[in-house]
């Protein structure tokens, strides 16, 4: 099975996947557990249901989308809140309901969108946009109350112009479900992030989302070459043509808006043929410096192959790629290749000469069928009282070895009383520079959602003074707002606050999100 096959995951509320089919810790991890100091928190706990829309709201909505599709039924309610941050995780088992939508909506079409936003503010409703619901940035947690805009009806693959290679989907057609449309003319995205299962077409749109094949198929936003977006003053559609120097490109100004602006209901994106074969490989090199060596080589001078990546010395060792061999490693990194197609002897040629030394497909092909079991593990990993979460950053190839080791210093040094496990690993690589994925696993603290917060605190400093960028590709949400603010600038943040004056003059959409 690739990953063209995979189905969608039906999400269950605060845990990842198909509640049907549970993931389970391999002995080796429940081992590990123990020697950090874990220990299993109490269960948790049921939420208390508080109420929802008004009558006269509820009137509105139904009148453009029908009864039957508008909803303030509890569960359905909990299920839309939040996403799935390991903070988020935590207030769902602490039966936090402070972002539980007033209504869920479930519009059918680009004009039902456009009419629930252009009379939001009369029925003083805030609107959140949500399809796969899989943020893990505070993107779904607005600051006021709100109603949600589930897309789930707009699953169409509406054009396929197989002459320009272009296809045209709807926003809320699932990552599984896109692939599956493409592929019955022959086509693929190529698009596969690890939330993949479960994440949608306007969700990478709105997140500025990078897949794992990104060295070769490139990130979702250059993928991008049309959109169409509802805002509460009206429909915005850009993208005549694949490049132009008309003005700005307004595309990238909805790319990465996180629903701030408006509801992209559709992108036109570039497709590619199917690939008749897939090869992975791993690579092992000594150390972590001698790995980005090699990888940056084949960033800068080519040839690329579609899929890289590079562990270091502790997510080599931890192998959360296949869990049951936890601890098993004999020393080194990992690195891991993968062709869309035929087999590339000059990329092998490139990573011997810097010194690697070539495992074979099996560490490659464990490293592809256990690609989307990592966020399933950390709900048993919550259960038995592990605190962990991801972050991630981007920066240019120079500053990359000190902006690691800042992170791993200050990450440890918030975490003093539950000293905590770091990985890290390079999965997106450039001519000038990567990015840098951290996991981190320790004891939860009595409080573990401002254990986390400090940690993350600590993390985002490193990151500003070492000179990455505060998010590669989980986007900005309400976790990195400060942030954000303090690396784009005050005078940049005013141009942005304009736009979202323009669009959005009674401040319905998202609120909170991006923009303080």
């Amino acid at each position: 099975m690739t990953e063209s096959d995979l189905p969608v995951a039906q999400l269950t509320p605060g845990r990842w996947g198909d509640p049907a089919h549970p993931a389970e810790l391999p002995a080796a991890a429940l081992d590990a557990v123990k020697h950090l100091g874990i220990h299993r928190p109490p269960s948790p706990t049921e939420p208390q249901p508080r109420p929802g829309a008004t009558d006269r709201q509820l009137k509105f909505l139904t009148s453009v989308v029908g009864p039957q599709y508008v909803t303030t039924e509890w569960q359905i309610r909990w299920a839309h809140t939040r996403g799935y941050s390991t903070t988020d995780l935590l207030r769902f088992r602490a039966a936090d309901t402070t972002d539980v939508p007033d209504a869920v909506v479930f519009p059918a079409s680009h004009d039902e969108v456009q009419a629930i936003l252009e009379r939001a503010a009369e029925h003083d409703l805030a609107v959140v946009p949500y399809s796969g619901g899989t943020s893990v940035v505070g993107g779904l947690a607005p600051t006021r109350s709100f109603v949600t805009l589930d897309l789930r009806r707009l699953d169409q693959l509406t054009d396929l112009d197989e002459v320009s290679r272009t296809a045209t989907l709807q926003a809320g057609v699932r990552g599984p479900a896109a692939e599956a449309l493409l592929a019955e003319r022959g086509y693929t995205l190529g698009h596969f992030p690890q939330s993949y299962e479960g994440a949608s077409i306007g969700g990478y749109a709105a997140a500025r989302s990078s897949g794992q094949s990104s060295a070769g198929y490139g990130r979702f936003d250059q993928m991008v070459v049309g959109l169409t977006v509802a805002t509460p003053r009206g429909t915005i559609e850009l993208g005549r043509a694949p490049m132009s120097a008309a003005g700005p490109d307004l595309r990238q100004l909805f790319l990465g808006s996180e629903g701030a602006f408006g509801v992209i209901t559709s992108v036109v994106v570039r497709i590619r043929p199917r690939p008749s074969e897939r090869h992975f490989e791993g690579w092992k090199f000594d150390t972590f410096d001698a790995g980005l060596t090699a990888v940056r080589r084949l960033a800068q001078d080519g040839p690329l192959p579609t899929v890289l990546r590079l562990s270091d010395e502790v997510e080599t060792a931890v192998n959360l790629a296949d869990p049951d061999v936890l601890g098993g490693s004999a020393g080194g990194v990992l690195a891991i290749i993968g062709f869309d197609g035929p087999y590339h002897q000059a990329t092998a040629d490139v990573l011997a000469a810097a010194g690697g030394t070539n495992l074979g497909e099996g560490p490659g092909e464990t490293w592809r069928v256990g690609r989307y079991r990592a966020p399933y593990l950390r709900d048993p990993l919550l259960d038995e009282g592990a605190l962990v979460e991801t972050l991630e950053t981007a920066a240019f190839w120079s500053r990359i070895p000190a902006l690691k080791a800042a992170v791993t210093e200050a990450l440890v040094g918030a975490l003093p009383t539950t000293p905590p496990l770091v990985l890290c690993h390079i999965s997106h690589v450039y001519e000038t520079g990567a990015s840098l994925y951290f996991t981190v696993v320790c004891a939860q603290a009595d409080d573990p959602i401002s254990q986390w917060r400090t940690a993350k605190a600590a993390a985002n400093q490193a990151i500003a003074a070492a000179g990455g960028t505060i998010s590669h590709h989980h986007g900005v949400g309400t976790d990195h707002q400060d942030a954000y603010v303090a690396e784009i600038g005050g005078l940049a943040t005013e141009a942005l606050q304009a736009v979202k004056q323009t669009l959005d003059p009674d401040h319905v959409m998202n609120p909170g999100i991006l923009l303080p």
